[in-house]
């Protein structure tokens, strides 16, 4: 029986983006002075942890985030594009009232987690489960007993949670997707499982915004 895959999955820190509710998707946007301190912070926290390997996006946002992580091991980050977050097509670089006004029929079906809807340019909530679904098992299968750490996106993580607790697309998200949160979880050929989710000690002086997108 294969030994158990042990994931840290860590989305990135803040973005100017982010603070303006922007939807980023795949434009490549980098981090803002509060995102980099937390990307540090990230690094500190999970210093003395014995990663073998990094995994991240190779969006600017996520990849400063892995190699702040990445630093203290001596670790050279792994590029991984199926990592990215999801594309929202014609909607990236629109805020939420944007969309509202503008897109209202593309708001609604975004709202109401329309797992067919897929924006123009874009993906739908399913295509984007399955990349994020099967990357993410392909690189644990790699590394069995191993520590792999996955730097990426808030719709990853939400991806994420959703596979390691069996809940639906469209169940409603309960859950948060922080910044620079630390989220652990475990990988067998049966599938993902929960061990503890956004931890966010190693950021109490700072206020982690929550991915709104997903």
């Amino acid at each position: 029986m294969q030994e158990a895959t042990r994931l840290i999955a860590v989305r990135h820190g803040e973005t100017a983006w982010n603070v303006d509710t922007r939807i980023q998707g795949q434009i490549d946007i980098g981090l803002n002075a509060t995102g980099l301190w937390q990307a540090e912070r990230a690094g500190q926290a999970l210093a003395d942890e014995d990663i073998g390997v990094i995994y991240a996006s190779d969006l600017a946002r996520a990849w400063q985030t892995a190699e702040a992580i990445a630093r203290p091991h001596g670790l050279a980050v792994q590029p991984e594009p199926r990592l990215r977050e999801r594309a929202f097509g014609h909607l990236e670089g629109m805020s939420f009232a944007e969309i509202e006004s503008m897109l209202p029929e593309d708001a609604k079906r975004w709202r109401e987690r329309d797992p067919e809807f897929e924006p123009v340019g874009g993906e739908s909530l399913l295509t984007f489960r399955d990349r994020v679904t099967r990357v993410a098992a392909e690189l644990a299968a790699r590394h069995p007993g191993q520590l792999v750490a996955l730097v990426a996106h808030g719709g990853v993580m939400d991806v994420l949670y959703r596979a390691a607790t069996r809940q639906e697309l469209q169940a409603p998200r309960t859950w948060q997707l922080g910044n620079a949160a630390i989220n652990r979880m475990l990988w067998t050929p049966e599938g993902f499982s929960l061990v503890g989710w956004s931890d966010i000690a190693h950021l109490a002086a700072d206020d982690t915004l929550d991915e709104t997108t997903t």
